[in-house]
């Protein structure tokens, strides 16, 4: 599999261009357009038609709610513009509005030095630093070890001024490994001489890689992207000396998707499920033709081994926080008989959060897992071998992301694992816990069809709130809450690891962390909130920042953390509490938070969005569904 051609995505329809130019800002389906053209495989000139089409539609007042919008400052070491170019209809497919700028080139530390340059002015949400080997210096032949060393350190340095500055400016900065040439000076030896290009490369990316996460810099991973593609590629000594393009131009639509996915993935837009069909896909054959003894699976034949390695890929994912369901045109009963019987199986029923084998729709079926597990079809990723289905898919359901698929299975791990669809910035106990509390719901809906009464439903849960304020053990999971919470997030501020630790120590800020568990599954950290005070009599808190989990929604979690939020307060002497709702394009759900929570509206506020306020004195906590509420 080349990676440059990316066989993941269908073809670029005929007659784009024309496509291009017909997208209407007043269009009905203008979301649903640009996603169709946007996760279709683009070339940089496709991707050019795009975009320009995009900043068309948006500059007439075209809607795009659906599509988040992100800013991001490039800082290029060489000619970017066509990857620049080519970012936002590439962002489309993971579900960003991406807005770059592109700085002068090679002129990165004046850049970030300069208080009046445009990094400081107008911070954007990320900084992207496009650099390579030649620009740090680590592009020639060291007289000796030390001096090898010496080259590293200083292209370390080199970085670390750069990450200090643009953390200054509240954006995140996004931080190349980088690929090595394939120059070889001592051929096996190279990766063992400090002397070499090889050596010193190797060495600062395992430093930067050490900074990751931290201090408002995450790692992009473009030397692991380079070597998949194979180096020889990458590298194009013409288009470097003619252009100093930093690679390949063939490489530039790969290269803005890796960006974008990772960018997908620190705003929440990573999916959470992978839909698995069945006959020909997760074994081999058709088990209500062939029967279970009839099908193709396990050891013996190349087939057969493709189709276990299809499970182990499904079973590892599923251990790192994604779903697993089912949706298979079959008869319940026998799709269910390999899954308890056959020995060759490695999925089992228990591993499936939902399970659909019927007759019906597919995309009717696949609406009714995302309903089921209570996340967005934008959530979805289906694994189907047949092509007439993938496509009835896509065009019924354009947010679901449906790969194509070679006819050989041996390949579809690797073409689900190359696409990008389950990226992360980060990896938590949440994220292993995420499994089985999404499962779960499966299980209190069948709870909630045997009760008639919701705070009889909310009592059977069982459920448990504990809320306390920040703290070491959970600032990674904050941070990653707060960049990832889009739906129930009351002003979408963004905040890395470093802020969450500010926030714990600052005398007289607030904090909150809310988990949840139930007698169905741990849902782990699922609420946060950040109140400072407002004017220097401390009269009153100012709530910078409330969000949620979308799968607490309906639990009367909110009233908990404000019951907290309260007790605190009171002990505080603090007479009112102050709530903005700030829109995003993701947020409209909770317009009324503060409303249904007992707040008043303030007109004329000088605070942005809609402002409401809560007297303390005249709140009464009420009565909640909580076996066990620990507020501390």
């Amino acid at each position: 599999m080349n990676l440059i051609d990316q066989p993941w995505l269908p073809p670029a329809p005929p007659g784009y261009r024309l496509l291009c130019r017909q997208l209407l800002p007043d269009a009905a389906e203008l979301s649903a357009q640009v996603k169709r053209l946007g996760n279709v495989r683009l070339g940089a000139s496709e991707a050019s038609l795009l975009t320009k089409a995009l900043r068309r539609v948006v500059g007439a007042g075209g809607s795009l709610n659906d599509l988040m919008p992100v800013t991001v400052n490039i800082l290029p070491s060489g000619t970017f513009d066509i990857p620049s170019d080519s970012l936002p209809a590439i962002g489309v497919r993971h579900g960003l509005l991406l807005q770059p700028t592109l700085l002068p080139t090679d002129q990165i530390e004046q850049q970030v030095l300069t208080p009046s340059s445009i990094l400081h002015r107008a911070p954007a949400h990320f900084t992207l630093l496009a650099i390579d080997h030649i620009w740090l210096g680590l592009d020639r032949l060291q007289l000796d070890e030390g001096a090898g060393h010496e080259r590293v350190e200083a292209a370390f340095l080199r970085l670390k001024r750069i990450q200090d500055a643009i953390r200054s400016t509240g954006s995140t900065l996004l931080a190349p490994t980088i690929p090595a040439p394939q120059s070889k000076w001592f051929g096996s030896l190279d990766r063992g001489s400090m002397m070499t290009p090889r050596a010193m490369i190797d060495e600062f990316n395992r430093k930067l890689i050490g900074l990751g996460g931290s201090e408002g810099l995450v790692v992009l991973d473009v030397a692991s992207l380079a070597e998949s593609i194979g180096t020889a590629l990458w590298f194009d000594q013409r288009q470097y000396d003619l252009y100093k393009a930093p690679f390949s131009l063939e490489c530039v639509p790969i290269y803005c998707d890796w960006v974008a996915r990772l960018i997908g993935a620190l705003r929440g837009r990573s999916r959470k499920c992978l839909v698995l069909d069945l006959d020909n896909t997760v074994w081999g054959g058709v088990v209500g033709d062939d029967g279970m003894d009839g099908l193709r699976l396990g050891p013996g034949s190349a087939e057969g081994e493709s189709f276990v390695a299809i499970q182990h890929m499904a079973l590892a994912l599923r251990s790192r926080g994604i779903l697993l369901a089912v949706c298979s045109k079959n008869d319940d009963e026998v799709a269910r008989q390999p899954f308890r019987a056959h020995p060759e199986m490695l999925i089992r029923e228990s591993d499936i959060a939902v399970f659909q084998a019927n007759w019906k729709d597919k995309a009717n079926n696949i609406e009714a897992i995302a309903k089921t597990l209570s996340i967005g079809l934008d959530a979805l990723v289906l694994l189907d071998d047949n092509p007439v289905e993938r496509e009835a898919v896509r065009r019924a359901l354009p947010d679901v992301r449906v790969p194509e698929l070679p006819t050989d299975p041996s390949l579809f791990p690797s073409y689900i694992l190359s696409a990008g669809y389950f990226e992360s910035a980060s990896f938590s106990q949440e994220d292993r816990q995420r499994v089985a509390s999404y499962a779960g719901n499966a299980q209190r809906a069948e709870v909630l069809s045997r009760t008639l009464d919701l705070g009889d439903y909310l009592t059977a849960l069982d459920m448990c709130l504990t809320v306390k304020p920040f703290d070491p053990i959970g600032r990674a999971r904050i941070s990653q809450l707060i960049n990832k919470s889009n739906q129930y997030n009351l002003t979408s501020k963004r905040y890395s690891e470093s802020d969450v630790a500010a926030f714990e120590a600052a005398a007289g800020v607030y904090t909150q962390q809310a988990r949840l568990k139930d007698s169905f599954s741990d849902f782990g950290m699922i609420g946060v909130v950040i109140a400072k005070p407002l004017g220097t009599a401390s009269a009153a808190w100012l709530i910078d920042t409330w969000l949620m989990s979308c799968r607490v929604m309906g639990r009367r979690v909110e009233e908990g953390m404000l019951a907290s939020l309260v007790r605190a307060a009171r002990s505080q002497r603090v007479q009112k509490l102050i709530g903005q709702y700030i829109r995003s394009a993701k947020n409209g759900m909770v317009e009324d938070h503060y409303l249904r929570l007992g707040f008043q509206r303030v007109e004329n506020s000088s605070l942005d969005g809609a402002v409401y306020e809560l007297e303390i004195a005249g709140y009464n906590e009420p009565a909640l569904p909580f076996s066990g509420l620990l507020l501390e």
